[in-house]
């Protein structure tokens, strides 16, 4: 969320950033001075009848201890009394209009962004390994699956519908090695700390990293989550949805906290299942596991300091490449353009991997920069270290997060570039010893 100051006193430039995005601002915004206006005079209005209150407050003690009719001044203490009340409810409803008008409008993205509405004008920053060549037509990930007996998207459609898939034998053994490699190579080298979070949040911690209210239609609730009620801006702590992304357990971890200066940078990594509705999805890659409504991911977030977020966020995208480099996948990194960029990132890096089977680079992994827009919704600061101002006020640390990597998309990309012409897929090197030393997979029986 952005600051109020800093709208109020860039009004212009917010509106510009919002048609970058293509978004239109009167749409987001309404009337924004008017509304501050109001509120500000209600504030004010406020502040000044108290001040009032408390003068007549002193003048009955002064009265009674003089032994003096206060009549009058009570009775004038009592009207002030219902004025404040109804003004109160007032500033309390035009408070609210404004944390509403404020949590609909997205990040503002970095100068540097390139400018743009759609995919296509994203810009290919870096391009890492040789695209593979064959002697045979390389074929997607879901022929091969299938015929190697280690996917079945047919019995998957039976047990949950469409966008669901199963794994068998050295399909599933492949995901779970994923998992524990990237996990490791986080860990070990890269210094996060692991953490399994709930797979199930409220609707708070959706409201703190940015996917409600606005993207309410794309998540899965349970039954006790309300989502009309999140789409109006009421945000419950006791009700659950089925979590996205890592990034919302993990980053909600700090919710409503003031960080030791001492501790950051904090690096965390998750392994969760993930759940999407894909509402708006209808029709896209319906072939395959490209898009699922359950898949698994490995995250990596870090709060930092104001100061380094851009060094850190630079590393954290470099972590992510090292996955795909470790296992010789070809992949490019690409800088979103402002039309393309997240809710509440201001600058993105994708990481899209070589599929030889479909001939195009595919996502597997967004690094974000959120500066400190996660960080106001969600209320997560930073206190300075002792000797540097440590009675000084919090200030929002920024918040960084990224697929290091997407599981499902990289067990398909190595499918696809590990792929022999008699059907049978090698297994990158890095993961034979978490797949017990197994180097090719064969056909099931």
């Amino acid at each position: 969320m952005l600051d109020l100051g800093f709208v109020r006193g860039n009004l212009e430039l917010v509106e510009e950033k919002l048609r970058g995005r293509g978004a239109d601002p009167a749409a987001l915004l309404g009337d924004f001075r008017a509304l501050d206006q109001s509120r500000r005079e209600a504030i004010t209005q406020s502040e000044q009848l108290k001040a009032r209150r408390n003068e007549l407050s002193q003048q009955v003690g002064a009265l009674k201890k003089a032994g003096q009719d206060a009549t009058v001044v009570m009775d004038e203490t009592r009207a002030l009394k219902d004025k404040l009340d109804e003004l109160g409810k007032s500033a309390e409803a035009l408070d609210e209009q404004m944390r509403q008008s404020l949590s609909r409008i997205p990040n503002l993205t970095r100068d540097e962004v390139p400018a743009g509405l759609a995919e296509t004008d994203n810009l290919t920053v870096k391009t890492w390994g040789e695209i593979p060549s064959y002697d045979f037509t390389p074929k997607p990930h879901w022929e091969v699956g299938e015929g190697l007996g280690i996917l079945d998207l047919e019995r998957a459609t039976k047990l949950s519908g469409a966008r669901f898939a199963v794994y068998m034998g050295a399909g599933a053994r492949l995901e779970r090695a994923l998992i524990s490699f990237m996990l490791d190579l986080h860990t070990q080298k890269h210094g996060y700390t692991e953490v399994l979070p709930p797979f199930m949040v409220n609707s708070k911690s959706l409201f703190g990293t940015g996917q409600l209210p606005k993207f309410a239609e794309d998540l899965f609730r349970c039954s006790d989550a309300d989502a009309e009620a999140a789409a109006r801006g009421e945000f419950k702590d006791n009700d659950h949805w089925l979590i996205p992304t890592a990034e919302v357990p993990v980053t909600n971890l700090y919710r409503d906290e003031i960080l030791d200066e001492a501790r950051l940078p904090i690096k965390l990594t998750a392994y969760t299942p993930c759940f999407r509705a894909e509402a708006g999805a209808a029709g896209k890659d319906t072939r395959g596991i490209i898009r699922q409504h359950q898949f698994q991911k490995v995250e990596l977030v870090k709060f930092t300091r104001p100061e380094e977020s851009d060094a850190e966020h630079e590393r954290l995208t470099r972590d992510a490449e090292e996955i795909l480099e470790t296992l010789k996948l070809p992949y490019r990194r690409v800088l979103l353009c402002t039309g393309d960029t997240g809710f509440s990132s201001a600058k993105t890096f994708d990481l899209e991997v070589w599929l030889p089977g479909q001939g195009l680079y595919r996502e597997i992994s967004s690094c974000s920069n959120f500066d400190a827009f996660q960080a106001r919704r969600a209320n997560i600061r930073y206190r300075a270290a002792a000797g540097q101002g440590a009675k000084s006020k919090p200030e929002f640390v920024h918040t960084i997060n990224g697929s290091g990597l997407a599981v499902g998309r990289t067990w398909l990309a190595i499918l696809e570039n590990y792929q022999q012409a008699d059907g049978t897929v090698l297994i990158p090197e890095a993961l034979r010893p978490y797949m017990g030393g197994l180097d090719r997979i064969t056909k099931e029986l």
